[in-house]
Formats: C-alpha cells, sequence, structure tokens
C-alpha cells in the first residue's frame, strides 16, 4: 500500500521550496535518477540501457557501496552521468541526530572524491527523510538537496510492472525528476519499466539529462 504519492503534491514543494523537487522548463526534458547503487549486475544494466537511448542520468550512491564496488561506480562516470550522494549507510534521517547524519553524508562524500577530482553539491536523502536542521547544515554546506517530482515505485513488491512503468509515463511532464533504483529490491520493476519509458519519451521528442548545478 502506497502512503507517498507517485506525484509529489504542490503543498509539499511550497512547505519545502529550499529542496528541488524538479526543474521548470518548458523544453522537453527529463531528469532521470537512480538511488541506492552501485549494484553489480544492475548498474551496468542501467548504464547500457541508458547509452543505448543517448540518455544521461543521475545516480545517488551509497558510500559502502562505491567502497565495495568501485570499478562500477568507475563506469558511471565514464558514461559521463551526475553523481550524487546519498549517504554512507542509508540512513533514515528522521531516526539520526543531525551531527551524525551529517557525518554520513561527508563519509560518502570521501568515497566520491577518490574517485572525481571534484565533489559532487548533490543529495538525496535516504527515504526522503530528512530533519529541517539537517536540511539547513546540509545547504550551509552548499549541497543541493534533490527531492523529485515523480516516484516509480519500482522497489515495491506488490506494485506491478504495468503499474510502475504507467506511474512514470503518466505523471511526468517537462523538467520532471524521476526516481528509480538501481538496486536489487528494485531490479525487476526497473529492468522492465526503464526502456519501455526511454522508449515511450523518446518518441515523444523528449531529452533525458543529468542534473547538474
Amino acid at each position: 500500500m502506497k502512503i507517498t504519492p507517485v506525484k509529489t503534491p504542490l503543498v509539499a514543494k511550497k512547505l519545502f521550496p529550499n529542496y528541488v523537487w524538479d526543474i521548470p522548463t518548458n523544453s522537453k526534458e527529463l531528469y532521470l535518477t537512480f538511488d541506492d547503487g552501485p549494484t553489480p549486475e544492475i548498474t551496468n544494466w542501467t548504464l547500457d540501457t541508458l547509452k543505448h537511448y543517448n540518455a544521461k542520468a543521475t545516480f545517488f550512491c551509497i558510500g559502502a557501496n562505491i567502497e565495495k564496488h568501485p570499478d562500477i561506480f568507475n563506469n558511471i562516470i565514464r558514461h559521463g552521468h551526475a553523481i550524487g550522494n546519498h549517504t554512507q549507510h542509508h540512513v533514515k534521517g528522521w531516526k539520526t541526530k543531525t551531527k551524525a547524519y551529517i557525518n554520513e553524508v561527508l563519509e560518502a562524500e570521501k568515497q566520491i572524491e577518490l574517485h572525481q577530482s571534484t565533489r559532487t553539491y548533490l543529495f538525496r536523502p535516504p527515504y526522503g527523510q530528512i530533519q529541517p536542521k539537517q536540511g539547513k547544515k546540509l545547504m550551509e554546506l552548499d549541497y543541493k538537496v534533490i527531492m523529485w517530482d515523480v516516484l516509480s515505485f519500482d522497489w515495491q513488491k506488490d506494485i506491478s510492472e504495468a503499474d510502475c512503468f504507467n506511474n512514470v509515463i503518466s505523471k511526468s511532464k517537462n523538467g520532471s525528476i524521476i526516481v528509480f533504483h538501481d538496486s536489487v529490491k528494485a531490479s525487476k520493476n526497473m529492468m522492465y519499466t526503464l526502456p519501455k519509458v526511454l522508449d515511450y519519451f523518446s518518441k515523444a521528442g523528449f531529452k533525458f539529462k543529468a542534473l547538474s548545478f
């Protein structure tokens, strides 16, 4: 049962205007994002699929997974995608004290900087959970807190592949930030949905871009 809506309500965006929910544009552009990697086989499959459609995306990586799979992480960079921070151990912001939460982000940042010359300014809170103090502190450190406009719900076991696909194509519009996961848990739905989403929107004249600030 979904509690969080597929499409982020306007009221939520207005309550937290300092977070990034979408990219205002009149152009046919979409921003695919992938959380929780890098993951063996799944991330590389995702990269190959994106390449087939000349699509760029943003990967919000867990620091511990970067440590385990540095070659896969470097492959994301080689393919020209943007990198985002998703904490070191995928912690829940609502259950974590601010100092510990920031340390999680900084620890993941160290892993990212081992593989690319510049830091990332993109951060997505795991589970979408972030306390106001945590968000404020991260913005003081020049991070952009990236939320979303559309959730695919690819990780949810009781959702069908067809419903996952419909979530994306029925709710996305110009400038939508869309959430997928390159994780084992989400792999069945994501690997069914992603090629169909890329095909559907490519035929409609959309371009897929990486986030950049």
